[in-house]
């Protein structure tokens, strides 16, 4: 074979076999600790007796990192590689789940674990500025293409395995051994020594790319950094859009942290009295497939009909389908196919109309800084969910959970406001 033709066994080794060894294990690696600290903390506190006042004020605090974390990105740029960063952090948040082991036991262990939980969610911001700054500098444009949803595959597996499978673990080992703390401690043992497995392999797979390398002078990377802000706040519609950021979510950031509380709740306490290992299944599994079927659905339709065509339905979509907590609340039904399909249906619903949500962003980020100002609208997006989500416990027990989800319903107007307020493309979205 001459030597100016590739060798079509290097090609295939270099542009798929390569990225197939990492990739997946990456991604997996980025869900893993974001659904740990947003619903499987929330699950074993519950677990634990904590009450929900507390649990949704508490753990919405750990959104904090995914806000802010645009502010800390320049760093991941500055020192060290990106590769660097995704090991070491990997490192780190095997430790730290290491550590929530150890807190179990104690007397403190909500303040202790809660600390923990904090440094995880900083570790996992870092860890997906570097995860998903490293895919775009070790793959061509063509294979980021190419394995965009591959990356989104497994990151779905990775909820699948800490809201399902985890939870799962966890309450049959609560019934095999009548000990609550003995499920999570054990919970908590795999995923540090997962973490730590992952570093290591990490280690050796990832690739090191060329264009992977820390900025030798801060000066310019300041300057550009300052400059990328003030860009951002000077876009038009501003105020609008953030209004639809922080608004468009309002009745299910409000939701989602009540919805697992409810469904362990005991009947009398006007919960559904389900079982973890059932919560797992229905909530952590059930609603993940449904999840991901709505967001596919909903990437389909935008593609089909654009953006603007699609918002109004998505935004009926992503709020009218709470009436299903409503009537699990006032009915209370114990056939678990019932409550699936309900949890199921909602979750759908959500998945849908979220597309439109992520489409807008693309949508406001697009021009010369679109990358960063896609994360600072991600950071939006974080705190859209974190501060309706930290009143929510106290208000679902002074008003109990009938009447919350009631509530929750009529928070849709918030969203409809925005909806019918925002300024859209017609064509933005839509395949030619």
């Amino acid at each position: 074979m001459s030597r100016d033709v590739p060798n079509p066994v290097n090609i295939i080794s270099s542009s798929v076999a390569q990225p197939w060894r990492w990739i997946p294990s990456l991604y997996f690696g980025q869900g893993i600790p974001y659904v740990v600290v947003m619903t499987l903390s929330v699950i074993m506190y519950k677990n634990m007796g904590m009450s929900n006042t507390d649990i949704a004020l508490y753990t919405s605090w750990l959104y904090l990192p995914f806000v802010i974390k645009p502010l800390w990105s320049p760093l991941v740029e500055l020192f060290k590689t990106k590769r660097y960063w995704i090991i070491i952090m990997e490192l780190l948040i095997g430790s730290l789940f290491g550590l929530v082991v150890m807190t179990i036991p104690m007397a403190g262990f909500f303040q202790a674990s809660l600390l923990i939980f904090w440094l995880i969610a900083f570790s996992a911001a870092t860890h997906d500025i570097s995860v998903d700054g490293f895919y775009m500098l070790a793959l061509e444009q063509y294979q980021q293409a190419a394995f965009a949803g591959v990356r989104s595959m497994f990151y779905r597996i990775a909820m699948l395995a800490g809201q399902g499978a985890l939870v799962y673990l966890a309450g049959s080992l609560k019934d095999i051994t009548g000990k609550v703390e003995f499920g999570w401690c054990v919970v908590f043992g795999l995923l540090a020594i997962l973490f730590i497995s992952l570093a290591w392999y990490h280690k050796v797979v990832l690739p090191r790319p060329s264009e992977d390398m820390a900025h030798e002078s801060t000066n310019n990377m300041v300057e550009q950094f300052v400059t990328v802000f003030s860009e951002f706040f000077k876009k038009k519609n501003l105020v609008l859009s953030i209004a639809f950021l922080l608004l468009y979510r309002f009745g299910e950031a409000q939701l989602i942290k009540m919805a697992p509380p409810f469904l362990l709740d005991e009947v009398v306490k006007g919960g559904l009295g389900l079982s973890t290992q059932a919560v797992g299944i229905i909530y952590g599994t059930v609603g993940m497939l449904a999840l991901t079927a709505g967001g596919l659905l909903g990437g389909a339709a935008i593609s089909r009909f654009g953006l603007k065509a699609c918002l109004w339905p998505m935004a009926l979509a992503i709020n009218v389908p709470h009436l299903v907590y409503v009537y699990l609340a006032l009915v209370q039904p114990q056939n678990l196919i019932l409550v699936g399909a309900a949890v199921a249906v909602e979750q759908m619903g959500y998945g849908f109309g979220f597309a439109a949500y992520i489409l807008y962003m693309i949508m406001f980020a697009d021009g010369e800084h679109k990358t960063a100002h896609y994360a600072i609208c991600t950071g939006f997006m974080a705190l859209s969910m974190m501060l309706p989500g930290m009143y929510s416990g106290a208000l679902q027990t002074m008003l109990g959970y009938s009447h919350f989800f009631i509530w929750i319903c009529l928070s849709a107007i918030p969203t409809f406001i925005v909806t019918a307020l925002i300024k859209i493309d017609p064509k933005f979205g839509r395949k030619v």
